[in-house]
């Protein structure tokens, strides 16, 4: 066990050193940004004033300042100090978030979302920024992670006594360190495992064809701002739903001269409907689109829903909300609230913060007791390990479960375990090397 805790630490140290740094960045995105961009993401209530200027007006106002853009969502300020965003797509199809002051209607100035620091983080902690490859590699460190958090449990009671001889060692701290991270970490891998593009991909088709979905798009509706500083989507909303279509949901613009609804009127009908603010209205796609009013639900997945307006007569279309999600769409959804700290406020906030900071502790005591321990010019200084696989019926039947469960884990693990049967073993400097003899 100790072996392979510490071989898999060759892929899991750097997966997990991104992961966890860029997630802390992600759960603090709130308090980082507004320090980086206070010119944008900051606004001042004027004394004597207390009503804020019409969604409909900043709108007017961002698409005189920036005319090729195109609007396709506004969210309403977090709070009397924060602006509103526009988001809008550019010419060349990227997106932008264009800032409005909601007491004066005036625009603040705009970036790309996915330039700030919160955005690199996002992506880094996706893919990489290095797309499909990038994407399975971050996915085979996290299976591997998986695996190791489960071995590392193993170590930290089988030694027990050893520790007990040496409490302040480093590897005292290391286990200390674990055991702890270990409980965030595998809630933070499984409820992030659905998000990957191979194991999400096939468990995804996979319930497909049973009639269900891990995710619960609106699958009619344009309601997908790219947003990446906006808590109050729920990324189900962004995400291709697989199961199935339904009609989409539609203005009907007969009898009616121009549209007569507008932004305020959806955010006024979504209230009437019950959902939370600060809300996000998608703006309408098409000369029969919708606004489509998502309710606030970053600390309650429960409470997600989007309430679906006509743009002519300002009545409600259609609504879709947790009530209308498949059970597994249900239970993803919960694991996405806890994979970024939201789901029990502030405890599941401090407690993502704190499994971040001691995951990243675990990554770096781990290869600091290796350097300890080696021996120079005695090869890599890797753990003996004496037991073949076939050598405890448990663990083989550990093993094959988690190479099912995980494929890339699996598979990896057989490319492994055949190089070094028929190739480490049967080359003496590389069977010294690996410490194998």
């Amino acid at each position: 066990m100790w072996r392979w805790h510490f071989f898999a630490s060759i892929v899991v140290v750097p997966v997990l050193l991104v992961l966890a740094t860029t997630g802390l960045i992600y759960l603090l995105r709130f308090q980082l940004e507004p320090l980086l961009h206070p010119d944008l993401l900051k606004v001042e209530q004027p004394a004597g004033i207390d009503f804020q200027q019409p969604y409909n007006a900043q709108l007017d106002a961002a698409q005189r300042a920036y005319p090729d853009a195109t609007p396709t969502s506004v969210a309403e300020p977090r709070s009397a100090d924060r602006p509103t965003v526009i988001t809008a797509e550019m010419p060349d199809g990227t997106a932008r978030e264009i800032y409005v002051n909601p007491w004066g209607a005036d625009v603040l100035g705009s970036m790309n979302p996915d330039t700030t620091l919160s955005g690199y983080a996002v992506r880094l902690h996706a893919d990489l920024m290095a797309g499909a490859w990038g994407d399975r590699l971050m996915e085979l460190g996290a299976c591997w992670a998986l695996v190791s958090a489960l071995m590392g449990y193993y170590l930290f009671f089988r030694g027990r006594r050893a520790r007990a001889r040496k409490p302040r060692s480093l590897r005292s701290w290391h286990a200390r360190f674990g055991v702890v991270a270990g409980i965030g970490l595998l809630t933070l891998l499984v409820s992030g495992l659905p998000w990957t593009g191979f194991w999400g991909g096939q468990v995804q088709e996979l319930a497909t064809k049973q009639g269900t979905s891990m995710w619960s798009l609106d699958h009619g509706a344009e309601s997908d701002p790219a947003s990446t500083l906006d808590e109050s989507l729920p990324h189900s909303h962004a995400v291709p739903w697989g199961a199935g279509k339904t009609e989409v949901p539609r203005s009907e613009g007969e009898g009616h001269e121009g549209a007569v609804a507008n932004v305020d009127t959806a955010i006024e009908v979504a209230d009437e409907q019950g959902l939370r603010h600060p809300m996000t209205v998608a703006l309408p796609d098409g000369d029969d689109g919708v606004y489509s009013a998502i309710g606030y639900a970053f600390d309650a997945p429960s409470d997600e829903k989007t309430v679906h307006v006509d743009r002519f007569g300002g009545q409600v279309v259609s609504t879709y909300g947790y009530d209308d999600y498949p059970l597994l769409a249900k239970v993803v959804s919960q694991g996405i609230g806890l994979h970024e700290g939201r789901s029990l406020g502030l405890v599941s906030f401090w407690a993502s913060i704190s499994m971040c900071v001691l995951i990243i502790a675990s990554c770096v005591t781990g290869p600091l007791m290796w350097w300890r321990r080696r021996r120079r010019g005695a090869g890599l200084g890797a753990p003996r390990g004496r037991m073949p696989v076939t050598g405890s019926p448990w663990l083989l039947v550990g093993l094959l479960a988690l190479g099912v469960f995980l494929p890339f884990f699996g598979i990896t693990l057989l490319v492994v375990l055949l190089l070094d049967r028929f190739v480490v073993r049967r080359v003496p400097a590389l069977a010294g090397w690996f410490n194998t003899q």
